[in-house]
C-alpha cells in the first residue's frame, strides 16, 4: 500500500500585512497543516506583527520559508491549486474546496495551495501556474473573502480525512439495562396511582403504554435512569405518597 502524500503546503503569494499572515498560520495549525511558505511579502520577513495574530501557532511560523516566485515556492510539489472568488482569464478544471481537498488525499505526491494578496488575490499568471482552481460558490455582489477566511475553507475540507480531535464531542454512556428502565416506569406508575392520575379507570391502560412509549424512546443511560428515580423519590417525599422503593 503506497505511502500517504506528505499534509499540503499553504503558501501565501506577496502577502501585505504580518498580522493576516499570522491569522492564516492560526487557520492552519487548527486543522492540522504546518506548511507554511510565503512569497515575497510585501513587508519582508519575520514580522513581528504575525505572532500575536498566529494566538500560539508558533510553530507554523516558526518553520515558515520565505522564496522569491511561486515556481521555487511549489517546485517540489505536483499539485498546485489556485484558490480564487474571481475570473481570471485562464482555462483550468475549477473544484471546490471539498474536491480539491479529496484529490489531494488520494494523491501520493505533495500538493501545494495558493493564496493571493488581500487587496486583489492572485492575478492571472499566478493562476498559470496552477494545475486547478479552487473557489466556492459566494455572493456575487460581494465576492470578498480575507486571507485567513480562505485559508481555513481549504484547511477545514482537507482536515476531514484527518483523525483531528472533536473537542465538544463527549462519549455517550451506554442505555441502561432494561430492569433499571423498568424499575424507574413502574415508580412513577405508584406515584401516579396514588396522586389519582390514571382516570377514569377505563383509559389507565392507554395511559400506562404511552407513558411508556415516552419514556422507553430517549434510551436513558443507567446514569440519567438513577437522576430520574432520585426525582421521583423528591416528589414522593413532598407530596407525602407512595413508598421510595
Amino acid at each position: 500500500m503506497p505511502a500517504p502524500a506528505p499534509k499540503p503546503a499553504v503558501i501565501l503569494v506577496r502577502p501585505q500585512l504580518g498580522e493576516n499572515i499570522g491569522k492564516a498560520a492560526r487557520a492552519m495549525l487548527n486543522f492540522g497543516l504546518t506548511d507554511l511558505r510565503l512569497v515575497s511579502p510585501r513587508d519582508g520577513w519575520p514580522n513581528p506583527d504575525a505572532g500575536p495574530a498566529a494566538s500560539g501557532a508558533d510553530v507554523v511560523l516558526a518553520n515558515a520559508r520565505l522564496f522569491d516566485n511561486i515556481a521555487d515556492a511549489a517546485a517540489d510539489c505536483a499539485h498546485v491549486y489556485a484558490t480564487t472568488v474571481r475570473r481570471r482569464g485562464v482555462t483550468k478544471p475549477v473544484l471546490t474546496p471539498q474536491e480539491a481537498a479529496g484529490a489531494v488525499r488520494a494523491a501520493t505526491e505533495r500538493s501545494a495551495f495558493l493564496f493571493g494578496p488581500e487587496r486583489s488575490g492572485l492575478e492571472t499568471d499566478d493562476v498559470a501556474i496552477a494545475r486547478a482552481i479552487v473557489t466556492v460558490p459566494i455572493n456575487p455582489e460581494f465576492g470578498s473573502l480575507n486571507l485567513a477566511q480562505a485559508v481555513i475553507l481549504v484547511a477545514y475540507e482537507w482536515s476531514k480525512g484527518e483523525a483531528l480531535a472533536q473537542p465538544t464531542q463527549l462519549d455517550i454512556d451506554p442505555p441502561a439495562p432494561q430492569g433499571e428502565l423498568d424499575g424507574m416506569i413502574g415508580h412513577l406508575d405508584r406515584i401516579l396511582e396514588d396522586a389519582g392520575y390514571f382516570f377514569p379507570p377505563d383509559r389507565a391502560a392507554v395511559d400506562r403504554r404511552q407513558l411508556r412509549t415516552i419514556l422507553t424512546k430517549p434510551g436513558w443511560s443507567a446514569g440519567e435512569v438513577r437522576t430520574l428515580r432520585g426525582v421521583l423519590r423528591s416528589i414522593e417525599r413532598r407530596i407525602g405518597i407512595g413508598s421510595a422503593a
